[in-house]
């Protein structure tokens, strides 16, 4: 196959293959409460300090074709931030993992995103003792989202870096999969004004280290490079990377400079958002070889072992109606 027809697959498809357990869950569900409810219909209270502060922790599931990918994993990694952040969740995991089946099975969706989140909650109002917090656990399934649409994952993305760093990880752990996204939000501002859709940030030092939602891969030569410090350990990144380990393309763990990256002969951004996408250029030029053929085999490779049931779990769609009935 040409790396065109590899970067092709899957085509985005219908997000819905069954009828929504209440025509009100059509665009979403969210899980507020204790309750199903619509995903427009989903409230914060305003004192909560996972608003007021940024204080909160997630992590972002994907079903396709009605299997959870590595949900497991995803359940580990959440109660690593809880334990970082000294949160503890009024559910037990195997009640979080109800409700992310619930959500997407009261939904109807075969292809999902859904964010589990947990949040400081507030002390008493006048305090500021953060040890009389009540946690709050809350989450919401929508339609599977996509970084890129397929025209720009065919041909690939343009990227900028950009002039501010990312908060370092001696001010705030970049382990726990947190909300402070404001580096990354004004960056984006300024790749959009720059002519590029998307940036990765750099640690101050001249390594590039992740983008709003993703990690970066730089190929130089037979090799692959990727950030060791200063990112989240992303889901994608971790499967690629066993991707890589089975086909015998050697990946490095290291610091990687900004040179690096523009001198790269492929270079791709690996999210839950739409899996493994190729960098055309970066800062306005051009990558050397496009959307390349390790860009494409790995994306290839990503899709079919998911098509394959690798790391999956399948929704359970009775898992809505025992919750619905007793409300």
């Amino acid at each position: 196959m040409t790396t065109e027809q590899l970067l092709s697959w899957p085509a985005p498809s219908r997000s819905r293959g069954r009828e929504p357990a209440d025509p009100r869950f059509a665009d979403g569900t969210a899980w507020i409460d204790g309750k199903l409810v619509p995903v427009a219909e989903a409230t914060l209270p305003l004192l909560d300090w996972g608003f007021l502060r940024s204080d909160a922790c997630q992590e972002t599931i994907s079903a396709w074709d009605g299997l959870l990918f590595r949900l497991d994993d995803h359940l580990d990694r959440f109660w690593r931030s809880l334990e970082r952040l000294r949160m503890a969740s009024p559910l037990s995991r195997e009640e979080v993992r109800g409700v992310v089946h619930s959500l997407i099975a009261a939904a109807g969706y075969d292809n999902a995103y859904v964010q589990i989140i947990m949040t400081r909650g507030r002390p008493p109002i006048g305090s500021r003792d953060i040890r009389l917090c009540a946690n709050r656990f809350q989450a919401f399934c929508i339609p599977y989202v996509w970084i890129a649409t397929p025209e720009v994952q065919q041909r690939g993305l343009h990227v900028h870096v950009g002039s501010r760093h990312r908060v370092p990880a001696a001010s705030v752990d970049p382990m726990v999969k947190h909300y402070h996204w404001l580096d990354f939000e004004l960056g984006l501002l300024e790749a959009f004004d720059n002519g590029a859709e998307t940036v990765v940030l750099t640690d101050g030092h001249g390594n590039v280290l992740e983008g709003p939602g993703f990690n970066i891969f730089v190929r130089q030569g037979d090799r692959l490079l990727t950030p060791r410090t200063g990112m989240l350990d992303g889901m994608t990144r971790r499967t690629v990377m066993e991707i890589c380990a089975d086909a015998g393309i050697q990946v490095e763990e290291t610091d990687v400079p900004v040179e690096a990256l523009l001198a790269a002969d492929e270079a791709f951004l690996t999210t839950t958002a739409g899996g493994v996408l190729p960098v055309t250029s970066v800062g306005g030029r051009a990558i050397r070889n496009g959307p390349g053929p390790f860009t494409a085999q790995i994306h290839a490779a990503y899709w079919q072992r998911r098509a394959d049931g690798w790391h999956g779990e399948p929704v359970d769609y009775a898992a809505a109606s025992a919750i619905l009935a007793a409300e």
